[in-house]
């Protein structure tokens, strides 16, 4: 599974809606999904979970969800969706690197479900762990399908009906776009970990994938051992799906081809047909008498991306010579050459080395003191070889890249929220259309009534009133003498802005990593050649 921030749905047509709270609640097994039971055949509690109701009142939520059911007569047939599954899982990395934690999790999968989920009864649960106990925090969210209060037309809803009470939620294609761009736009709000879940991925293994590779692999694991005590030999540790090894034969078969009529015999020597139907390609083995198509595979396994990488391999072919070194090294000078390449620092083992008299000072031990002799060696030496590679030896030269970096970040920083600027605007323009468009309809009554009618009208519908009036206000500063923009067009604008928000957020990132390498090199440097953290302090100290 990925690691990063990722968002899936799952529907249920189960009508027990306590199973849900109890799945949450009490730890079960990954494969069978049966409770865990301890010796003495009790239900095993989940660790440091958080749980909430929303729309719930004073009752439980199994028994909301029916009351509610019952008072509309929906979910009552066998086949009706009755709730809906959410789940957000955030990076492992994001509680070290980021200060996430489960509460502020537990905090954001509110905000998220009252934002997006108006008038449903929800539970919303977070977990500290993930089944594969990598550390990833994530948020259950689960509501009735049945929505029990009228709710303002948000922007993934594409019919009259998604917003009246006593009618159920559609989770579309529309709207898993929609929650998955407000899923990245949380975690670019949040400074966490993410990844761009609208233009798919380079390997898409979908929950079934997924477990049943778990599942082999656990047979795998448990055929081995039982090998391994009879004195047998044992089969492959690694457990791969079908799928998985299309995937490896297509990519052994991409690193070798030069054209694609080359790429189709490498594959028929392996027993797979790649085809080519209305710009699509499927690739069929011969254990199967349905191509599966590239876009169950992935991403780098379409048309294009396929094309791209023999194009590539074309061009690389090409271009390779097949000179003879004029000297060619002797045994021991390619030994020394390999010790060199083993011994020298990698590029991201470059650290701040450490003010030895002032952690003394503080009353570091010599314990300590013998490790950061240590390391100031060996970041002396890394630092020496970044700046030799960089040809960054002059100090001014140095000074001069890292104030260029700088500026550099800076300029990722202001466009990042430049745009980040235009989405919250976006964002805002968005809300008052859609009030002004759902409360026009309550003016244009009013206008056609006069007298004592028209004051009681007025009165009985005083919200729709302040609201009208207030997008009204609003809509003179933010679209000026313009035509009011149609709703769908802002949700198109906003998703490109947030594709754009991605990239520049990568581009930060990258700046601000080539900064702080800079800006640690630039001081390691200063403390070799003046003993001091900073050559500026000490020519302030000079003047």
């Amino acid at each position: 599974m990925k690691l990063l921030a990722t968002f899936k749905h799952i529907s249920s047509k189960n009508a027990d809606y306590g199973a849900a709270e109890a799945y949450l609640t009490f730890e079960h097994d990954e494969f069978t999904m049966k409770p865990t039971l301890d010796e003495n055949g009790r239900l095993v509690p989940r660790e440091g979970y958080r749980l909430a109701t929303l729309n719930c009142g004073e009752e439980d939520f199994a028994v909301a969800c029916l009351r509610s059911n019952l008072r509309y007569g929906k979910n009552q047939k066998r086949e009706d969706v009755k709730s809906h599954h959410y789940i957000i899982s955030f990076d492992p990395r994001d509680g070290t690197d980021n200060g996430l934690t489960v509460d502020k999790a537990q905090s954001l999968g509110e905000e998220f479900c009252n934002e997006h989920f108006p008038g449903h009864q929800a539970i919303v649960c977070t977990h500290p762990d993930g089944h594969n106990h990598s550390g990833n925090i994530h948020v259950h969210i689960v509501i009735n399908s049945l929505r029990i209060e009228a709710v303002p037309l948000l922007p993934y809803m594409d019919r009259p009906a998604d917003t009246k009470d006593g009618c159920k939620h559609r989770c579309t294609d529309a709207a898993m776009e929609y929650f998955k761009s407000e899923v990245m736009e949380m975690c670019h709000r949040e400074n966490l970990y993410q990844i761009d879940l609208l233009h798919g991925s380079k390997n898409r293994v979908t929950e079934r994938e997924y477990w049943a590779q778990k599942k082999g692999q656990l047979a795998l694991d448990k055929e081995n051992a039982a090998r391994e005590a009879t004195g047998q030999p044992t089969k492959p540790t690694k457990f791969e799906t079908d799928k998985a090894k299309l995937r490896r034969t297509i990519r052994q078969a991409l690193s070798q081809a030069g054209s694609f009529d080359e790429f189709a015999s490498l594959l028929l020597r392996e027993g797979v047909t790649v085809k080519e139907s209305r710009g699509r390609l499927s690739y069929l083995t011969p254990d199967r008498t349905k191509p599966i198509t590239a876009r169950k595979l992935g991403d780098d396994f379409d048309k294009a991306a396929v094309l791209a990488l023999l194009t590539q391999n074309a061009h690389r072919a090409a271009e390779q010579t097949t000179a003879i070194p004029e000297y060619p090294h002797t045994q021991k000078e390619r030994l020394r050459e390999e010790k060199t390449a083993k011994t020298a620092p990698a590029d991201n083992t470059l650290q701040r080395m450490v003010d030895r008299e002032a952690k003394r000072a503080e009353g570091k031990g010599v314990g300590y003191d013998r490790w950061a002799s240590l390391h100031n060696l060996k970041q002396m030496a890394a630092t020496h070889n970044f700046l030799m590679e960089n040809e960054l030896l002059d100090l001014d030269k140095l000074d001069a890249a890292v104030e260029s970096s700088r500026k550099a970040l800076s300029e990722a920083r202001e466009s990042l929220r430049g745009i980040e600027q235009s989405i919250s605007d976006k964002k805002s323009l968005r809300k008052v259309v859609n009030d002004y468009r759902r409360t026009r309809p309550t003016i244009d009554a009013h206008k056609k009534l006069s007298g004592r009618k028209a004051e009681n009208y007025r009165q009985s519908h005083e919200a729709e009133f302040i609201i009208y009036e207030a997008a009204l206000r609003q809509l003179k500063v933010l679209a000026p003498g313009k035509k009011l923009p149609a709703t769908s067009k802002l949700n198109t604008e906003i998703e490109a802005l947030i594709s754009e928000k991605n990239a520049a957020y990568n581009t930060y990132r990258t700046a601000k990593a080539e900064y702080e390498q800079l800006a640690t090199a630039k001081r390691n440097a200063e403390q070799i050649l003046h003993g001091t953290p900073s050559r500026q302090k000490k020519h302030e100290q000079e003047r």
